[in-house]
């Protein structure tokens, strides 16, 4: 089984003095969140669509999703954790309790601030399952990466060579798990994006392209953007 998980659990720090986290910003005439979900309604292939969020926002999330006529009985809207780990360990959770987790099922996990992924970018995820037991999303890198220590440049490395990440990030479900619990707790807390836990476990991820308006609504700059993006008809 295929299941898709949107990652909102998130408070949104960075977006400054809001009156509510970031998701539920209004972007256009829908809150960020709905915009999100709604590329995923699009594809039948998924069992469950699980929407993680902070607990306390669980009953106003589904007092959205029922005001937006988001009425998918795949949408099952549940506790985040305190980290990115701990709600994806939630959500895999919330599988095995529902249905148990099965050798080829696989997970594509989504930032619900990106709320301009599309049917391609999703499809392609799925499509890249077929051959590999992860996947990320990526573009390339436009700008001259320099890695550094401090205030020192240490290396410019070949930009043609770099490219940025972006999510969806799929992987098959019990590998990620047998690989995440090898982990120490130190990995643990440090090692926060899945692909990383994949490939320094041995498996080879899959680049999918990705697309340069697959952005994330992180600051009020970005939102900004997303809006203009929006008014372009995206």
């Amino acid at each position: 089984m295929i299941y898709a998980h949107i990652m909102a659990g998130g408070i949104g720090r960075r977006m400054g003095n809001t009156p509510l986290p970031k998701q539920y910003l209004m972007l256009g005439s829908r809150p960020i969140i709905v915009h999100t979900i709604e590329k995923f309604l699009l594809n039948d292939k998924f069992e469950m669509i699980i929407v993680s969020v902070p607990e306390t926002w669980i009953s106003y999330t589904n007092e959205i999703f029922e005001k937006y006529k988001i009425l998918d009985s795949r949408i099952h809207v549940i506790a985040g954790g305190k980290e990115r780990n701990d709600t994806l360990e939630k959500a895999i959770q919330f599988i095995s309790d529902a249905n148990g987790i099965q050798l080829n099922d696989s997970i594509i996990v989504h930032d619900a601030v990106r709320p301009f992924v599309t049917k391609r970018i999703i499809d392609d995820n799925i499509k890249a399952l077929e051959e590999y037991n992860a996947v990320d999303t990526v573009v390339p890198a436009f700008d001259t990466i320099v890695r550094g220590s401090g205030s020192v440049v240490e290396e410019i490395p070949n930009r043609s060579l770099m490219y940025q990440g972006q999510t969806p990030q799929s992987f098959n479900i019990q590998l990620f798990v047998d690989n995440y619990h090898k982990l120490s707790d130190e990995e643990k807390a440090s090692l926060t994006d899945s692909a990383k836990i994949m490939l320094m476990s041995g498996e080879r991820v899959a680049m999918v392209t990705g697309d340069v308006s697959n952005m994330k609504v992180t600051t009020l700059y970005d939102l900004k953007i997303a809006r203009a993006i929006l008014s372009e008809g995206h």
